[in-house]
């Protein structure tokens, strides 16, 4: 027997670890590629979103800018009655009265956003985590059977190279009987 005989004769080493087989047996319990995180928002997470929706709108800004020329043509033309005169206090009071409320609310929607973010991408790491897990196993599976084949091969040849044997033995002896 060839040390090539010994090789193909030891069973196929698993690439994958006790530990993976643990993971691959949870994953696939969880099946997290059919089961994706859903986010359960709140009231104010739900109206931070909506309002980080419009405030970052085209259409916003169109309408905010024709509002603010609106109130600068109406108090610049108006020649009886400036209800908020240059240098428009009122307006930059409006303004930043505006800018102190949305900046935080969007920021709450930003964070929320990537608080979802980290968990689609730790969800996305799991799904992937699964398939490379069931390829490696897949591999270990075709590597077995391709073993196991050509263990059977050996086998058959073998098998024939004894028969080959007694038949060139039982002709040989022929040969000599006559």
């Amino acid at each position: 027997m060839s040390e090539s005989d010994n090789e193909i004769k030891r069973p196929a080493v698993p690439n994958v670890s006790s530990e993976e087989y643990r993971l691959i047996k949870e994953l696939r319990e969880r099946s997290p590629a059919q089961n994706p995180p859903e986010a359960i928002l709140t009231l104010g997470q739900e109206l931070s979103d909506r309002l980080a929706i419009v405030m970052g709108s085209w259409r916003f800004v169109i309408v905010q800018s024709a509002l603010l020329a609106l109130w600068l043509a109406l108090n610049i033309a108006a020649y009886a009655h400036h209800w908020d005169p240059y240098p428009f206090i009122l307006l930059n009071l409006m303004l930043s009265f505006q800018a102190a409320y949305t900046a935080p609310i969007i920021m709450m929607s930003q964070n929320r956003q990537a608080a979802i973010d980290r968990l689609e991408a730790h969800h996305d790491y799991q799904v992937n985590m699964k398939a490379e897990l069931e390829i490696e196993l897949l591999h270990d599976k075709m590597n077995l059977l391709r073993e196991q084949e050509l263990v059977e091969v050996l086998r058959i040849l073998r098998t024939q190279e004894e028969r080959l044997e007694r038949v060139e033995a039982a002709i040989m002896k022929r040969g000599e009987d006559r």
